[in-house]
């Protein structure tokens, strides 16, 4: 039996913790309490709770700080990754440390886990896999009608370090209408 159509759906998209060896911080893992706190805040007020739906990435950072803060909220979970388990993992959450893989599977094992290259195939030639997975993520959440998707930003405001990063999320969830919630980095760390 199909799942009730949520009340509401709560978009995400926002930075990963900073790797060791970054260059410039973006987010750094002290300012995690700051981020988490942030987060709860924002879905507080969007009013998430079981009814609800929240989709994101797994990444180690603001994905994986709001799929805990929305499941804690009650919410349905779907998490989408660009790439199969492993590659995903290796890239974009094993480089912060064994907690944040184990935050990953807890995660995981609450969630309905969406893999991109197993539900849409492999991407065309010229297609970067972060940018489409951004554009799953916000047509899934689409799907039950554009007037009940928020989208919550964690977000320096700066281009990334690569095509599909939050600045291109935050560009497409604008186009497509709804609520935004930029949690601005820059000015929650000070």
């Amino acid at each position: 039996m199909p799942e009730p159509a949520p009340r509401k759906v709560a978009l995400f998209s926002g930075h990963m913790i900073d790797a060791p060896d970054r260059s410039s911080p973006r987010f750094p893992p002290d300012k995690e309490p700051i981020a988490r706190r942030a987060i709860e805040d924002a879905l507080r007020d969007l009013e998430i709770g079981g009814t609800d739906l929240a989709i994101c990435g797994g990444a180690c950072g603001g994905d994986l700080l709001f799929a805990e803060a929305a499941t804690a909220r009650g919410a349905r979970l779907e998490l989408y990754i660009p790439f199969d388990e492993a590659t995903f993992l290796k890239n974009s959450v094993d480089f912060a440390g064994d907690a944040w893989r184990d935050r990953f599977f807890a995660m995981k094992a609450r969630a309905t886990l969406h893999i991109q290259p197993d539900e849409l195939g492999p991407p065309p030639a010229g297609e970067d896999p972060y940018e489409r997975n951004n554009l799953w993520m916000l047509a899934q959440g689409k799907r039950f009608g554009a007037n009940t998707l928020d989208f919550v930003c964690l977000w320096n405001g700066q281009s990334g370090d690569g095509p599909g990063g939050t600045r291109h999320m935050m560009d497409e969830a604008q186009k497509a209408g709804g609520q935004a919630i930029w949690l601005n980095a820059s000015k929650l760390w000070g």
